[in-house]
């Protein structure tokens, strides 16, 4: 019987992190149905870029659907049915498979690319600029407050 975790405490004290909740349940629920096809790795380029590596040999381009809906990216690959083929050992698994990986915030899939039977996708963390970190330099012109009032044009006009 395997332990759960308890989230409740993480639901009474915060707002807005509800799919940051919903994956951590997902990711300590036992899921009987997970595959380990096809095989994949994640790699960090640099500090903003990453990749996602699939082994899809077998598989064409045009059998395979790459999506992104609600922070999560999906890859399926669905064979067609090619020509009846007669194996004596059939050893290269080219079933159909789904596999999802969810995306942080302001990560974008940037284009996918196959070669030699791997696919990668490229993925960037853009943080917009409203949200990046800002310098705010002493003296730099700007109106502050005198004597618990505000210095605007809005005050102004309305003394």
């Amino acid at each position: 019987m395997m332990n759960t975790i308890d989230l409740t405490p993480l639901y009474r004290n915060t707002i807005g992190f509800d799919r940051l909740a919903a994956m951590l349940d997902n990711a300590f629920a036992v899921d009987t149905s997970a595959h380990t096809y096809p095989p994949y790795n994640i790699e960090s380029l640099d500090d903003n870029r990453y990749a996602i590596t699939l082994a899809v040999a077998g598989f064409e381009e045009s059998e395979l659907d790459i999506r992104v809906e609600k922070g999560v990216l999906t890859i399926s690959g669905k064979k067609t049915d090619g020509e009846d083929r007669k194996y004596l050992h059939h050893g290269i698994a080219n079933r159909a498979f789904e596999r999802k990986f969810n995306l942080a915030d302001f990560v974008e899939v940037t284009g996918a690319e196959m070669h030699n039977g791997l696919l990668t996708i490229g993925l960037v963390k853009e943080i917009p600029e409203a949200m990046k970190p800002k310098k705010i330099t002493i003296g730099s012109g700007a109106k502050v407050l005198e004597h618990g009032k505000a210095d605007s044009a809005e005050d102004s006009a309305a003394a």
